[in-house]
This record gives C-alpha cells, sequence and structure tokens, in this order.
C-alpha cells in the first residue's frame, strides 16, 4: 500500500491511499455525541469568565476619609496625610464609602495611598497566573492527554477559589490567585483542544463560537452576581462553586482520541471511537480497520521528535516559524485589544453594572459574525478585515471630538466587536495550524501571548493620562500590523488537521 501525504488537502473521501482521518471517518463531522461532549465543556468558560474579571467587582474604586490620626486638622486632598502643626503626618485608617460595595479587597486591607500598587499587583499576578497556566497544562496535555490535566486543573480551581474567600492575609490571598489563575489557563487550553479534535472540518467554526459564547456570557452574569453578591467574598464563593458541577467531566467527557492515536494508543482510541459510532448511529463502520489504516499511514511519516515535542518544535523549521511567529503576534493584539478597549469604554462612566453587561453582550454579535465570515471568507480574510475595522475604528477616536460622546462610543464599541471577532477566528485559526502532536503547546504559547497583551492592555489604557491620543494609536496601529502578518498565513478552511512535525512544516507550503 503505497502511502499518499496530502497536509494540505480535503478530508472528503479517504481509503487506503489516502491521508486516513480515523477520526471524521468513522463518526462523521458532526453528531449527537460530538454536541454533547462540546455543549459540556463549553459550559467550562463560565469560570473562566468570572474569575478572570471578577477583580473588577472586587477592588472597584471607592472613596474613602482619613479617620487616623484622628484631629480636627485639614486633611491632604488625597486623604493620605494630614498636616499637624506644620508636620506632615500619614493617615493609617481611613472610612470607606460603603454604599455600594459594603466590603472590598482595598477596603478590608487598606489597598490605599502607598498602597495603592498592591492592588494593581493583584491583577498583574492573575494574568500571569493564566499565562503560566497555558504553559503548563498544554505541555502536560500533549504529552499525558486531555482529559486529567483538565480535570486537574478544575478541581486546583475549586480548591484555590475557595481558599482565596476564606484566607485572612492578604500575601496569601495573592497565592490563592496565582494557584486559581494557573487552574483558569490549565481549563482553557485543555478544554477547546478537546473540542476541535473530535468535530470534522465543517464544523470547526461553529464550535469555535459555541465555545466563545459561554465566555461572553459569563462576562454579562457576572455582572448579575456581582450586583446580588456586593461582599467580595461572597461573590468570591459565588464565582468558584459552580466548578463542581465540572467534576462530573471525569465521566462526561472522554480522552481525545486523536491524541490517542497520535500517540499509538490504537485500543484506548478503538474503545472511544466505537462509543462514539454507536452514540451517533453511524452505519457500516469498522472502526478497527479505519484505525489501523490511520496509524499505518502516519507511522511512515512520524519520526522520534513526534513523541517527544515541545514548544521549540514550533519554532526549529522555517515554516513553522513563520507561521507561529506571526500567530503568536495576532494573539498579542487580541489580548491587549478586547481586554483594553473594553477597559477604554469603562471610562465612559455611568452604572458599573449596566457598563460591564453590555461590554459583554456586545461581543456576542462578533461572535455569529466571525461564524459567517470564517464559513464564507475563510479563516485568514476574516481575520484581516476583523484587525483592519478595529484599528481602523480605533485610530478615528484620535479625531473625533470629545464632544461628539455618541460617536467616540460608537467606534469603541466597534472596536470591540471587531476584537471579538478577531478572537474567535485566531482561537480556530492556530488549532488548525498547529499539528497535532504539539497542538497544545502550540494553542497554550499562543494563550501566553495574549495573556502578555491583556498585561499591557491597562498600561496602555493609563496613557490617556498623558496623552489622550496615545491609547487610540497603539489600539489602532497593532491590529494593523496583525493584518499585515496574516498573509503570511495559509488559509485552513476545509482542511486535514496536521498531525506530525512534518506535516505542519510542509502544511501551506
Amino acid at each position: 500500500m503505497n502511502a499518499k501525504q496530502v497536509p494540505n488537502g480535503k478530508d472528503d473521501h479517504v481509503d487506503s491511499d489516502t491521508n486516513v482521518d480515523a477520526v471524521q471517518t468513522a463518526i462523521g463531522n458532526l453528531g449527537r455525541w460530538q454536541i454533547i461532549v462540546c455543549l459540556a465543556i463549553s459550559l467550562i468558560k463560565f469560570p473562566v469568565a468570572w474569575h478572570q474579571l471578577a477583580i473588577v467587582f472586587m477592588a472597584p474604586h471607592q472613596d474613602y476619609n482619613c479617620t487616623e490620626p484622628s484631629i480636627t486638622e485639614e486633611y491632604s486632598k488625597d486623604q493620605c496625610t494630614v498636616n499637624l502643626n506644620g508636620t506632615l503626618i500619614k493617615c493609617t485608617e481611613w472610612e470607606y464609602d460603603r454604599k455600594l460595595f459594603p466590603e472590598t479587597i482595598i477596603s478590608q486591607w487598606n489597598l490605599v495611598c502607598d498602597r495603592t500598587h498592591y492592588a494593581n499587583i493583584q491583577q498583574s499576578i492573575l494574568m500571569f497566573g493564566v499565562l503560566l497556566g497555558n504553559i503548563i497544562f498544554g505541555s502536560l496535555a500533549d504529552r499525558y492527554g486531555r482529559k486529567t490535566p483538565l480535570m486537574i486543573s478544575i478541581i486546583l480551581q475549586l480548591l484555590s477559589g475557595i481558599g482565596c474567600a476564606i484566607v485572612p492575609w492578604f500575601y496569601v490571598l495573592l497565592l490563592m490567585k496565582l494557584l486559581s489563575a494557573l487552574a483558569t489557563g490549565g481549563t482553557m487550553v485543555t478544554s477547546y483542544v478537546i473540542c476541535m479534535e473530535i468535530v470534522g472540518t465543517k464544523w470547526r467554526a461553529a464550535i469555535t463560537v459555541l465555545y466563545q459564547i459561554p465566555f461572553s456570557l459569563g462576562h454579562m452574569s457576572l455582572a448579575g452576581l456581582a450586583f446580588w453578591f456586593r461582599h467580595w467574598q461572597h461573590l468570591q464563593i459565588a464565582i468558584t462553586l459552580p466548578s463542581i458541577v465540572l467534576l462530573s467531566y471525569w465521566w462526561i467527557i472522554p480522552e481525545s482520541p486523536r491524541w490517542l492515536l497520535a500517540m499509538g494508543k490504537q485500543r484506548a482510541a478503538c474503545e472511544i471511537l466505537q462509543k462514539a459510532v454507536n452514540i451517533n448511529n453511524v452505519e457500516n463502520v469498522d472502526v478497527p480497520e479505519i484505525v489501523r489504516k490511520h496509524c499505518f499511514h502516519h507511522n511512515l511519516k512520524k519520526s522520534a521528535l513526534d513523541y517527544k515535542a515541545s514548544f521549540f518544535d514550533l519554532l526549529r523549521t522555517p515554516n513553522m516559524r513563520i507561521k507561529s511567529l506571526s500567530i503568536f503576534f495576532n494573539w498579542i493584539v487580541c489580548g491587549m485589544g478586547l481586554f483594553g478597549i473594553s477597559q477604554y469604554i469603562g471610562q465612559v462612566g455611568g452604572d458599573i453594572f449596566i457598563n460591564f453587561a453590555v461590554s459583554g453582550a456586545i461581543q456576542i454579535p462578533g461572535n455569529f459574525v466571525a461564524w459567517w465570515a470564517m464559513n464564507t471568507l475563510g479563516r485568514r480574510i476574516t481575520l484581516i478585515c476583523s484587525n483592519s475595522i478595529s484599528g481602523v475604528a480605533c485610530l478615528f477616536l484620535i479625531i473625533v471630538s470629545n464632544n461628539t460622546e455618541w460617536l467616540r462610543l460608537l467606534l469603541t464599541c466597534l472596536g470591540i466587536v471587531g476584537m471579538s471577532v478577531s478572537f474567535t477566528t485566531v482561537y480556530l485559526f492556530s488549532g488548525e495550524l498547529f499539528p497535532t502532536v504539539v497542538r497544545n503547546i502550540g494553542i497554550g504559547a499562543s494563550s501566553m501571548c495574549a495573556r502578555i497583551g491583556s498585561i499591557l492592555a491597562p498600561f496602555v489604557v493609563s496613557l490617556n493620562n498623558i496623552e489622550t491620543w496615545l491609547p487610540p494609536i497603539i489600539f489602532g496601529i497593532l491590529p494593523l500590523i496583525g493584518s499585515a502578518l496574516c498573509l503570511l498565513l495559509p488559509e485552513t478552511a476545509e482542511c486535514t488537521l496536521p498531525e506530525t512535525l512534518q506535516d505542519g512544516e510542509e502544511f501551506g507550503k
């Protein structure tokens, strides 16, 4: 039997002379089994959104007045010092405005005046933890399977989340937040890859949209949870306890059959695929024979490197290096743009709960636009267009007068919608570009780049205090650079997923 390699071909009908995709051949593009698994996994995005964004309500802006030293002299305007007989004395205690939030992280540990930076440190630790979780759990998932690291991250998220609510010391809270963010990063990267690896090419875009919508719904629902649970510890418990339901994944979510095949575990892959065949009511399918052909074909191409693949394999060969660096930059743009522009719209003022809910709601239309565009225009054109729309909208903010508030708000919303389309697209795009043996590492590294962008986003927004045109120009130029780099990437719509490192290097040449 001659094995013919078709790294960039369509996966319609496959036989013994072509690149056999055992997963799609056995269970089809999308059936009842894939729908059940993907719907269950998509629920994990609710706690992902809650844990990433809850800091908005746990450490909001809060007015305060100095109460200690308690004297009749006039306090400084910032309520940090008091003039006592010509000598400036630092305040040591404050009374906080508790009308909206009875207790926050700021009021509990007095993170004001010369301790203000601690609140920013917590946010940086949160994003750094997600970044670290992407790397650690992405690597574990490629070595030990997708399911076990996913369950470990869920349990860690549950325990550390409860720990955040009960610790009496701020520095221990920072440690708990780091562990919670580590777990959040792990759930993000492992859950998406499982979805990617069980659906066919025709439904990858739809599944990617389905996977993103719960994050936006989580974003919106967090405003309702925060409105109901005003005390930060109560809110922390409220966003953590639902993760108990996710423990059922141990029985509901299977190991990725594509990963099992890539690792040579044919018996386990056959068992999962046979169960899927039965649930999907697929007839006349010989699962063991399909798996045999799949493994025969890919074993011909596999090298020793495929069994010990690492992050450096993304950069080792010329074509993979160009694709990896280009997609990494686009993830930085998406992370910075989505979080940064969402924060930028928060400067409009008004009710914090309504503004936060609206900023989540306007991302949902972007997800459906991405679905249509990815299927109609392809992944590359969609990413180019959405980046360009967001970039141009932000650049227009420079020339639009501050007095025209409705137009500035419209442009900002357009920038957020553009970034939400880009984020949805780049998720799918990168999942299709990286070969199976390093797919989790690749998506983990990509998500790490998004975290770098989200860490930088608040600092970009703060440049508004120096020059009002600085944030819009940065949020405008970077997406346009990302669009240009997309020209170096191949189109992946309806293409067979690359399996080995050799597939990855030849894909798109």
